[in-house]
């Protein structure tokens, strides 16, 4: 019996045969090779193929079908309300239904969706001892019209302006508040007006023109540069590129808003206005970062309007460090008689994680900042927590029953954060950390703070496809001041 390389050799010597007869022309001469073709002859050492692989394990036709045969559907948490077309839902597609053009059929689709987060815990803070159980329900309605196109809002009727529903006490003493409230903590329209435009004219388009208005949720490079929900409008210039500049990908997003806007830098004041842009570019095998805005203060904050600056790298170097490092500046900010500059100076934040041999589940992290003056975020939401929130968990509070946290500002202070996250099989996570900051010498200043030391941790896990149990704990060390303590268990329940 041929081998294959026998075969495979005959084949490619019959291959050449037939060249070289083209080669010299049929007996007509009617037919000559291109004079810029070169025949290769064949070398059986250069030969690129190797001998048959040997199988040690019995064929075993049972499992090869099961790779294809043997699936079973996952129970997944579904929508409160499903109308139109299912969320990911089995089989093929009902046709679209012409109403705005052939290009931007309608398909109607609308959803009702969210979570409901109850959480238990206890806060010793400034020396008060504080015992508290709230909710917070979060729903999204979701009106979708085209592929593009769509209408959304977000209620989250058990809190005010992360004022939540709770039964708490305070020192001893009840401090029970039970709230309603249905206005929109976002509400706005968005699509692609190239999709649109295609649309009208039953024409193709060669470009994406994304945009969204009303009251719209805007989150910046991982939210530490913007988080808030302003009343306004953005849209973006998306999938740039550039050879020269050996840019692979651009997006470029434009945005203004003119209410809404809430910024520290003008507390008790959320009526301001603001617009900017933002990139995202990747290049230099990593991608960077950058953002400009100015926010404008109106009525008696108009002289704390300022301007914000942005910009962040990040890459990963000799396939083990993982690192960002991320600048933003405040300045241009003129506080009239009896006011105080709350806008200004300069952070620097750098995160690093660890590559690990089981780099999608065992992460050991080291995040660092330096502080001066008091710089600000573009904006943030109240519920949304302080500019260090990326730093570490001893950064991060919850929103809902007011969890403590180091000092989260990043005025006129540094420190870091050295913790490590292990996420088993991607069922559950745990999380431990310390963290440390000091602040630049000011004796006799509102800057003047003090040393904290602390030690935090997290255990999350799903208790199945809807129900997610969760746990934090922290206690922060304070030479003079009261030390810090929280700890907290929640229950969240999607839908």
């Amino acid at each position: 019996m041929k081998t294959t390389h026998t075969i495979l050799k005959q084949v490619i010597g019959t291959g050449f045969a037939l060249a070289t007869l083209t080669a010299s022309g049929a007996s007509d001469g009617a037919h000559a090779m291109d004079a810029r073709a070169q025949s290769v002859p064949y070398d059986a050492k250069a030969f690129p193929f190797g001998p048959d692989p040997t199988y040690t394990h019995s064929y075993d036709f049972q499992r090869q079908l099961d790779i294809y045969g043997a699936k079973r559907a996952v129970k997944a948490a579904r929508p409160l309300l499903e109308l139109g077309r299912e969320l990911y839902g089995p089989g093929q597609f009902e046709p679209g239904i012409n109403l705005f053009g052939e290009k931007n059929l309608v398909f109607p689709q609308l959803l009702l969706y969210g979570d409901l987060r109850t959480v238990a815990g206890y806060n010793n803070t400034g020396g008060k001892d504080k015992e508290i159980i709230a909710s917070k329900l979060t729903l999204d309605l979701d009106l979708k019209i085209t592929a593009t196109e769509r209408i959304h809002a977000t209620f989250t009727p058990l809190d005010r302006r992360g004022d939540v529903s709770r039964v708490s006490q305070l020192d001893g003493q009840s401090d029970n508040k039970a709230i309603f409230d249905l206005e929109p903590d976002a509400l706005f329209i968005e699509g692609d007006l190239a999709r649109i435009g295609s649309g009208v004219t039953n024409k193709d388009s060669s470009y994406d023109i994304p945009f969204t208005a009303g009251l719209i949720p805007l989150l910046f490079q991982n939210g530490v540069w913007m988080q808030d929900a302003i009343t306004g409008f953005a849209f973006t210039i998306p999938a740039r590129n550039s050879p020269v500049l050996q840019i692979s990908n651009m997006d470029v997003t434009f945005f203004a808003g003119f209410d809404r806007v809430t910024t520290a830098a003008m507390p008790q004041n959320d009526n301001s206005g603001v617009f900017g842009a933002t990139t995202f570019i990747e290049a230099m095998q990593g991608y960077w970062e950058a953002g400009y805005g100015y926010v404008e203060g109106h009525d008696s904050k108009s002289n704390l309007s300022y301007h914000n600056a942005s910009i962040a790298f990040t890459r990963r170097y000799w396939d083990r460090i993982s690192n960002s490092v991320r600048v933003i500046a405040n300045f241009g900010q003129d506080p009239g008689p009896g006011q105080t500059q709350t806008a200004d100076g300069y952070l620097f934040l750098v995160e690093n994680s660890l590559i690990s041999s089981k780099p999608l589940t065992l992460v050991p992290y080291f995040n660092a900042w330096a502080g001066f003056d008091r710089p600000q975020s573009l904006a943030r939401a109240a519920g949304a927590g302080g500019v260090l929130l990326n730093t570490g968990i001893n950064f991060e509070t919850d929103g809902i029953t007011g969890f403590p946290t180091m000092d989260d500002t990043g005025h006129n202070t540094y420190g870091g954060a050295l913790g490590i996250e292990y996420l088993f099989d991607l069922t559950q996570q745990v999380v431990f950390e310390f963290a440390a900051l000091n602040s630049f010498d000011q004796p006799g200043t509102a800057a003047d703070k003090e040393p904290e030391y602390g030690f935090g941790a997290r255990y999350q896990r799903n208790l199945s496809n809807a129900w997610i149990f969760r746990t934090d704990t922290i206690h922060v060390l304070r030479d003079s001041k009261t030390d810090v303590t929280g700890i907290r268990f929640e229950l969240r329940r999607k839908f």
